[in-house]
């Protein structure tokens, strides 16, 4: 009998003795149909057995779906400032323009951290920054025609929808025209975060005064309109409710079948530990959560799956925000992904994530092959870039990194102290934005 016989018998036997609302709806999800966000909830509700049949059925849809390989990409982020105008209460990132950690880099300092990273194989720099005072409106595509200069064949992953929404306020033009600003510059996808929980009410509670949901939409949609692929996001473990969740995931989807865009979905983790709203409390909540017990991160990732598996094949791990051990767990609730090496990682690490800020092709190998699956170095598309089928050592450039990470390339702890480069409000007869 073959895995697959396997699976399925498990899988039947389950079903035969568990609740049968919740079997109904895991018999109609492996005969290949949508459910609703109301079923979506009861999954994510799930305990006992009822629980493990969920895990088992997102991760039937994964082996269906993306078969034993798991993908990583070679990509380095440049945060290029943590000054921003918005004041997130989950953000641990930003500082304020008058405050003493603000720092922005010029152009030519995050073209020299792109092609360090092409030198140490990445394929991809994921460019993201807070949203800084008085910007102009053609930084970003500034950035990006300088790096596509230098480096032609690097893949650029930037900027958020904040950030796009950001540059057509400040350039005074329509979101599609900025966006399409962004592609001929060099642009190759987007990443979808600024999501956090797709529900108005929610966002001004936790987020007020960011991009709104409507807004989130209509950059994604006008992004997939003309050609520019995108992730997609959901942070939870804060405030949020099952049904916020649940909505969320249905929303994304419909998004996916009229626009057929999205690349991937990204379960994020809150973390908390320097998160204003955490450490501060917010008015309208009694508690906030300290981020998601360890059941309700495979509860997420399963039900992620089970939500978008006919739409969007790719679920990913945040090894940053769940540590390896939790990561490798997640390859069985549903998960075929485990995203990039992150070379620099800034922003989860200054929310006080503890898992680093660069995993080394090797190290993803490792994770994977101890899982019992096969590991594949992809693009940003998700084309395969090679698949490494044997248990031979494999050696990138990052491997050899080792321990100096930090030496090397630096980190947000020294970036913020570095004098250097500190944030100089722009005043209407100078800008450091040139």
């Amino acid at each position: 009998m073959n895995s697959s016989s396997n699976s399925n018998s498990t899988i039947n036997n389950l079903l035969e003795i568990i609740d049968l609302e919740i079997r109904e709806i895991l018999d109609s999800v492996l005969d290949g149909k949508d459910i609703s966000s109301f079923e979506a909830e009861k999954l994510l509700r799930t305990q006992n057995l009822e629980y493990q049949s969920t895990v088992l059925v997102a991760d039937e849809l994964r082996r269906r779906s993306s078969g034993n390989l798991v993908t990583y990409v070679v990509n380095r982020n440049i945060n290029f400032t943590n000054v921003c105008i918005k004041r997130c209460g989950f953000c641990a990132f930003s500082r304020d323009y008058q405050g003493e950690q603000g720092y922005l880099l010029p152009i030519n300092e995050i073209v020299r951290r792109a092609k360090e990273a092409w030198e140490y194989g990445a394929s991809e720099v994921c460019i993201q920054a807070g949203l800084p005072p008085k910007m102009e409106g053609d930084l970003y595509i500034k950035i990006t025609e300088a790096i596509k200069k230098e480096l032609p064949e690097i893949h650029i992953h930037g900027f958020s929808p904040e950030e796009v929404l950001y540059g057509s306020i400040r350039s005074s033009c329509t979101i599609k025209q900025y966006l399409s600003d962004l592609k001929s510059a060099g642009v190759g996808s987007l990443p979808g975060t600024s999501a956090e929980i797709l529900d108005q009410d929610l966002r001004d509670k936790i987020s007020p005064g960011r991009i709104t949901v409507d807004q989130w939409k209509e950059v994604i949609s006008t992004a997939h309109e003309i050609g520019i692929p995108t992730t997609s996001t959901i942070m939870f473990g804060h405030v949020e409710t099952f049904t916020h969740i649940a909505d969320h995931l249905v929303l994304i989807r419909e998004m996916q079948k009229q626009t057929g865009g999205f690349t991937e979905f990204v379960p994020l983790s809150f973390v908390n530990s320097e998160a204003p709203m955490f450490l501060k409390g917010l008015e309208d909540f009694e508690n906030v959560k300290s981020g998601p017990t360890g059941m309700d991160v495979i509860k997420m990732h399963a039900v992620s799956r089970i939500v978008l598996n006919n739409w969007i094949s790719n679920i990913q791990a945040s090894w940053v925000k769940e540590g390896d051990r939790m990561s490798q767990l997640l390859l069985n609730s549903g998960v075929n992904d485990f995203g990039g090496t992150l070379i620099n990682e800034s922003i989860s690490t200054s929310a006080g994530a503890i898992h680093g800020q660069l995993k080394s092709p090797s190290e993803f190998r490792g994770m994977i092959r101890d899982a019992g699956r096969i590991p594949a170095e992809r693009f940003t598309d998700y084309k395969i870039k090679n698949i490494f089928d044997h248990d031979e050592i494999e050696h990138d450039p990052l491997d050899f990194v080792g321990d100096n990470s930090e030496e090397i390339f630096g980190s947000y702890k020294k970036l913020v102290a570095q004098e250097e480069f500190r944030y100089v409000h722009p005043n209407p007869k100078s800008s450091k934005f040139h």
